[in-house]
This record gives C-alpha cells, sequence and structure tokens, in this order.
C-alpha cells in the first residue's frame, strides 16, 4: 500500500522498563467488572435503546451479576437524564449495585450530573478530560499544564458537591485517549487528582486507564499499566481500571495483559459492542477466565437467552463465530474433529473424568446453555464418520458397528455434498433408514420356520419380485441357515462377516435393532439392519436388507 509512510507510531513506552507482568502465566481471580454497556454501548447503536429498552438490559445485566453498571452520562440527553431518574425514583437498583455516571470535567455539566444523582443510595461520578498529545495540539490547543489543570479543577468539583449532595459517592478519574498520551505525564495528572481526593482504606477511588484508541501491540499497554500501577500516590487505596477498545482487535488482550500488569478493574461491554471496533468483550475475556478454572463471578450459563436478549434491545447481531457465544464456536463440521470429539466424550464416559479435556472444545457446551446434538456435532459434505455416528447415538439410539459408520458417513456426505446443505439429525436418521432398513426388493422374507436336527434347520418363504419360492437349508446358528438357504436357493455369492445386535433404549417400546454385513465377491461390504421386538426377525430383516443393497449395487 503506497500511503504506509505517513502513518507513525502515536503511543508512548514508559521511561523505565516495565516487563515484570510478562512473569507471570494466568490471572489468578476475576477483576471488578463495570458494564458500560448502557453508555459506551448505547451511543455506539445506530438506533440508541428507548427508556424501556434500558431498563430491560439493567435488569438483565443485574442477573448477569454485575455489581458496577455505568447508566450513562445524564447531561447529554434527556434520554439519559430521564433513565438515571427513573432507576432512582423506581427503586431499581439492587442494594448491592453501584451505578455509575459519566461526565466530561466541564462545571456545568459536572451539576447537572448531580441534579440527575438526587436521591441515589450511592454511585461512582466518573470524571474524564483528555490528555493526549494529539489532542492537546489540535483540539483544545492547550498545554499540558492547562489540561492537568481542568483535570484538578473537576475533581475538586466532584468533591465538593458530592460533600454537598445526599448520598455515598465515590470517584472515578479517566485520563481519556490514555494511549496516545505521555505516559510520564498521564501519571502527573493522575496523582494531582489523586492529592485532590485524598483516598483512604475507607473511601477508595477509581483510576481509570483507557485504550481510548488501540494504538499499541497489547504488551506495551501493559508495560504501561504496570508503570502507572508501580508509580502512582496513594496505591493501595486506588482501584486501577482499565477500559480497553478494540481498533486493532486486541481488546481482550488488553484486558488479559493488563490485569497481570496490576489492574483491578474492567470496564467493558457484553459481546463488544460500542465506538468504532467496539469495547472489549466481557464475554469473551470472563469466559476465558473460565476455561483456565478462574471464577469469573459473572452467569453466562444461559448465553443462547442472553444473546438473544441483547440482540432485541441493541438491533445488533452476534457473529456466528464469536468466542463462546456465536452459534457456531462449538459446532464441528469437519471429519477428524467429529471423530475426536465423539472419542473424547466416550473416553468421560468410560473413565468418570473431572476434568475437562476433550478435544476441540475449550470449555464443556452445556456449561453455557448449548446441546452436544444441536450445537456441537454439524454435518455436512465435510463431516466423518464420526459425527455421523454420533449423531445417530446420541439422538436415536443407534450403535452402528465401525465399517457400517463409514458407510453411512459416505451416504450422508454424498447427499450434503448434492444438496449443498447441511443435514439435520431427522434427515439423517430418516437416510439412515431409507438406505438400510426395510428394503424388500428384490427379495423378501414372508415366512421362517426353524427345526433342529443336527444343527438349526431354516424353512424360508421368500417374495421374489412377487413370486413365492422356498429355501431350505442349514446353519450353525438361525441367521446363518436362513443366510445359507437363500445363498442356496438363489444362488448368492457373499460371506456374513458382521453381525451386531443391541436394545432400543430410546424407543417407547422393548425393540431391538440387528446390524449385518455381508462381503460379495468382488470384497466389496453392503450393510442392512432390522428393527423388531424379536431379535431374530430383527436380524432376518437386517440380512434381506444387506442382500437387496448387494444385489441393486
Amino acid at each position: 500500500m503506497k500511503n504506509v509512510n505517513k502513518y507513525t507510531r502515536q503511543y508512548f513506552m514508559p521511561p523505565v522498563n516495565a516487563m515484570n507482568w510478562a512473569k507471570k502465566d494466568h490471572i489468578e481471580k476475576a477483576p471488578i467488572w463495570c458494564s458500560v454497556d448502557l453508555r459506551d454501548g448505547n451511543q455506539a447503536l445506530i438506533v440508541p435503546m428507548s427508556l424501556e429498552q434500558k431498563i430491560e438490559f439493567f435488569k438483565l445485566l443485574v442477573k448477569v451479576g454485575f455489581k458496577e453498571i455505568e447508566v450513562g452520562f445524564p447531561a447529554a440527553s434527556d434520554t439519559e437524564y430521564q433513565f438515571l431518574r427513573a432507576l432512582i425514583e423506581k427503586d431499581l437498583i439492587p442494594d448491592d449495585v453501584t451505578i455509575q455516571v459519566l461526565t466530561q470535567a466541564r462545571e456545568h455539566i459536572i451539576r447537572k450530573t448531580f441534579e440527575a444523582l438526587k436521591g441515589a443510595k450511592k454511585a461512582v461520578v466518573h470524571v474524564y478530560n483528555s490528555t493526549s498529545q494529539a489532542q492537546r495540539e489540535q483540539v483544545f490547543k492547550k498545554s499540558k499544564e492547562e489540561i492537568l489543570n481542568i483535570a484538578v479543577e473537576g475533581a475538586s468539583l466532584l468533591k465538593k458537591l458530592a460533600a454537598e449532595t445526599e448520598g455515598n459517592f465515590s470517584f472515578e478519574y479517566s485520563p481519556e485517549s490514555f494511549t496516545g498520551t505521555e505516559v510520564e505525564y498521564s501519571l502527573e495528572v493522575c496523582n494531582a487528582v489523586l492529592d485532590v481526593w485524598q483516598p483512604t482504606p475507607d473511601n477508595k477511588v477509581i483510576i481509570n486507564l483507557p485504550s481510548t484508541v488501540q494504538h499499541s501491540m497489547p504488551h506495551v499497554y501493559a508495560s504501561q499499566i504496570e508503570y502507572m500501577c508501580d508509580h502512582m500516590k496513594y496505591r493501595e487505596n486506588v482501584i486501577v481500571s482499565l477500559h480497553p477498545h478494540n481498533d486493532r482487535g486486541c481488546g481482550v488482550s488488553d484486558a488479559e495483559m493488563g490485569i497481570l500488569a496490576g489492574a483491578d478493574r474492567i470496564e467493558g461491554t457484553l459481546f463488544g459492542n460500542g465506538e468504532r471496533t467496539g469495547n472489549v468483550d466481557i464475554v469473551t475475556l470472563a469466559m476465558n477466565m473460565y476455561s483456565q478454572g478462574v471464577d469469573p463471578e459473572l452467569d453466562f450459563s444461559n448465553m443462547p437467552a442472553i444473546c438473544d436478549a441483547y440482540e432485541e434491545f441493541t438491533g445488533m447481531k452476534i457473529d456466528m463465530r464469536s468466542p463462546y457465544s456465536g452459534a457456531l464456536v462449538f459446532a464441528a463440521f469437519s471429519g477428524s474433529h467429529q471423530d475426536a470429539i465423539a472419542k473424547g466424550m466416550k473416553y468421560r464416559e468410560e473413565h468418570d473424568c473431572d476434568q475437562w479435556t476433550v478435544p476441540y472444545l475449550p470449555i464443556d457446551p452445556t456449561d453455557v446453555g448449548r446441546l452436544y446434538e444441536a450445537d456441537v456435532i454439524r454435518i455436512n459434505s465435510q463431516s466423518g464418520k464420526g459425527g455421523i455416528g454420533y449423531i445417530l447415538e446420541q439422538n436415536f439410539g443407534l450403535n452402528l458397528p465401525a465399517k457400517m459408520r463409514e458407510a453411512m458417513g459416505y451416504a450422508a456426505k454424498s447427499v450434503s455434498d448434492e444438496q449443498h446443505k447441511e443435514l439435520m439429525p431427522e434427515e439423517i436418521f430418516q437416510l439412515f433408514k431409507d438406505k438400510y432398513e426395510d428394503i424388500t426388493t428384490p427379495y423378501d422374507i414372508t415366512e421362517v420356520h426353524f427345526k433342529q436336527h443336527n444343527g438349526i434347520i431354516a424353512e424360508v418363504v421368500v417374495d421374489v419380485n412377487g413370486e413365492s419360492r422356498t429355501a431350505i437349508a442349514a446353519g450353525n446358528g438361525r441367521l446363518n441357515a436362513v443366510s445359507n438357504a437363500l445363498k442356496k436357493q438363489f444362488r448368492l455369492e457373499y460371506d456374513l462377516i458382521t453381525y451386531q445386535e443391541h436394545a432400543l433404549e430410546q424407543s417407547s417400546s422393548s425393540k431391538a435393532i440387528a446390524y449385518v454385513g455381508i462381503r460379495n465377491k468382488d470384497g466389496e461390504l453392503f450393510w442392512g439392519a432390522g428393527v423388531d421386538q424379536d431379535i431374530i426377525q430383527a436380524s432376518i430383516h437386517a440380512l434381506v436388507t444387506a442382500i437387496n443393497n448387494m444385489v441393486a449395487e
């Protein structure tokens, strides 16, 4: 691309090495979560949510388990103001949930914000001003000292108005566009704000270090966070918060590395909704912790319902490949993947495993409300015998012999390829029945009689294209005797190589199914299945179907 030379790095490294976070290999506990869906997420929607939708979304966030929820920018619009008033006046805020409101570090906006908060039992008042080099020079045309004074004056007014307003208020400050600000200067501004607020163990404050625009690789952001945590005043009384955006697609990585670097709190949204490419996706971030055995302290056990509600409220669509939440994230179409998953699930059953180690599935899909049968093994032209066998066994109780699974796999793949579509479980089952059950042309056994004399003798009445004929032969068992009678009478050449049976446990009646495989003189395999309350009759049906498949071929 010819214009690459006009771009340059817009971030600043800390003045000293700050890479101790890189020595850690996992997150030990969940951060404090703050949802900004109702403010940052809402302002990014093509059509912002109505008052009623915001109230319902707030209830959803509470149900998921958020204890801190940024409800809006009450001085920005009448809807934002009325939403905050509705939450307060209708007593919709649980006692264990703290609302958060956003305000610029401007006097009239701060004052209107406190007016909107009247009657709130407790709230975080989040004040911000932009500190980046680009914003100072191009937007505000102010010096570093002037920008610092804006932050200090805003912090001072927050402290004054909070003292004059009934309620329990805590404070949060963001040097907006932190990632485009010289790190030493960000520290200077934050420390100046902290000197105003004088946090204590009983009255902690939040310093939020946002990746307002993602300029760097995640390790740079983590180093910036570590430097700030190491040099910030009153650190033991400060909750260091992150607000990662996703311009480079690294929001989750920024958050995870930032937590390793010392951050205590994360601001983000469900499914990453937000300005431009969005905020950090709290669902992915929380479920990443869950997959490592860390309780995220958020409940996504009914992911489909959460997805449906989110899409209804926002008008947004969750991508089918969105981690943990997308409709296809657990789906395996590939034959090798399906085979590995099916064997992994069987291994869990056989070994009564406590730990989850199933290949290709980072978590148990049922933990987020997905079903193995509907969401994991999916059948198309890329699928294999393992997946198709799994579908038939799990949904319909059919445990096919290995070679028959292979034949059924090819049959299903062929249909899917020809029709250019995914096959649903019922379609696979119907294909099995059409191909391997009750095929009575050209041969159909209408009557069988057995007697025992030097083994088993079978007298078989066969309908051949409408003509009834009788065949008699002996064998070392009933099915063998029937097979010998057919071979003798109709000069059929094959070997009976596979016989397998089992009860149909999922059936409403006490039926059994038998599978029969035969090999012709050219070494080709042909299959049949039979279902009956009498296992001998079931096996005879299976044999006849296999023979008819061979003859048809």
